[in-house]
């Protein structure tokens, strides 16, 4: 079997994403294969930072908790200031597909480079731009791929945090999404 689907499921909190992750990890769902991506935060009253330490981001701000553990569970890290979403922070393999999209300067009329990354994997054009509009409502994304069982278990776990919306999706080849992705 190939992990051939992706599904995608919307926090309204990151306290739902975090547990949401955090079940995954505990029913032994491969963290390789997680992703999540929100809009980063950032005030007056609280010290923004982030930085790079062996192989590990770091991130000082409001969620910096929340971050560092989710980073700290999740294969790559990555702050992205996209035009017409804004500053996101990523955790996953997505920040492979969006840096992919980027280097190979895969262009989707009417999305982000983060609508780019998810196009270049098949996720369909409509649902990227739904994606793409609830980032910048402030809400968390969480992304998992696998076979159509492993995302059949993982989606009854994530069900139990109160997703305000969980989709699949069919990926295009192995080969397209890449080995570590």
């Amino acid at each position: 079997m190939s992990d051939n689907q992706i599904m995608v499921a919307i926090h309204t909190r990151h306290i739902e994403a975090e547990i949401a992750i955090r079940e995954l990890h505990k029913a032994g769902f491969d963290m390789k294969k997680l992703s999540i991506v929100a809009k980063q935060h950032h005030s007056e009253e609280h010290v923004i930072g982030y930085y790079n330490t062996t192989y590990r981001m770091k991130y000082w701000g409001k969620q910096g908790a929340f971050w560092g553990g989710i980073w700290g569970l999740l294969l790559g890290a990555a702050f992205f200031a996209i035009p017409g979403v804004g500053p996101v922070l990523v955790a996953g393999p997505l920040v492979t597909w969006i840096v992919g999209a980027l280097e190979g300067a895969i262009v989707v009329g009417g999305v982000s480079a983060l609508g780019a990354g998810l196009c270049s994997i098949g996720i369909p054009k409509d649902s990227v731009l739904k994606y793409e509009t609830a980032i910048k409502g402030d809400r968390f994304i969480l992304l998992a791929r696998g076979t159509a069982t492993e995302l059949t278990r993982a989606q009854d776990i994530i069900r139990t945090t109160h997703p305000s919306e969980v989709a699949s999706h069919e990926l295009k080849t192995r080969e397209a999404v890449g080995a570590t992705a």
